[in-house]
Formats: C-alpha cells, structure tokens, sequence
C-alpha cells in the first residue's frame, strides 16, 4: 500500500487539488506495480493513502505540488524506478495545470498490516 503526500501552495484551486485527488490513487497505483503487488484496477480501501496539506509559511521549495510516494521495495520496482517517478509526474502535472511538480519516490525496506 503506497503512502503518499501532497504538499502544495495554497493558492491552488479547491477543483484542482480535488482533480488531483481522483487521479492520484490510480496513477500512483501504476507507477508502483510490479509482480509481487500488481495492479488490477479494481482499487479497495486502503489500497492507497492519501494526504494533502498546504505549504506552510515556514516551508521552502518553489513547487507548486510535491508528491511523495512510499511503497514497499521489491528489486522489480527499485530498477526502473526513475521511469515510474516521470510517468507520476506527468500525470499530476496534467491534471494540475503546472508543470511546477516535483514527484519524490521512496521504496524503503517497509511491511505493512492492514485490519479489516
């Protein structure tokens, strides 16, 4: 289950950031499918996580949107990440209407546990 955060400046629009709300999940689901996790397209609760949150006064960078993704590593998702993290990033740039995007994948040695 990827993990992802949303960080963006506050004077991008409610619509916007609600666009990108409904694209994140699938696109996020297929820049992370491999063979030990594949996608199906059938997404479920908990299949991924979502958090967005403002730009603080006290934050830096000049990004309009950060997306940072966490998932799980697998050899498989690890040797092509660079590509996976540009086809995030074009999908968000697209439906965010800037290209002022910066998409940061991570693939920590993680496990995950999930209730019903």
């Amino acid at each position: 289950m990827p993990i992802v955060d949303v960080t963006y400046d506050p004077e991008i629009a409610a619509a916007r950031l609600q666009a990108i709300a409904e694209v994140l999940p699938h696109a996020v689901s297929l820049a992370v499918e491999c063979p030990e996790e594949p996608y199906d397209g059938l997404l479920q609760p908990g299949d991924v996580d979502l958090r967005f949150r403002p730009r603080g006064v006290y934050d830096s960078g000049g990004l309009d949107i950060v997306v940072e993704v966490r998932s799980k590593w697998f050899a498989s998702r690890a040797e092509s990440r660079q590509e996976r993290c540009d086809q995030l990033c074009d999908a968000v740039a697209q439906v965010a209407g800037t290209n002022a995007v910066g998409v940061y994948l991570s693939l920590p040695a993680a496990a995950w546990a999930q209730g019903e």
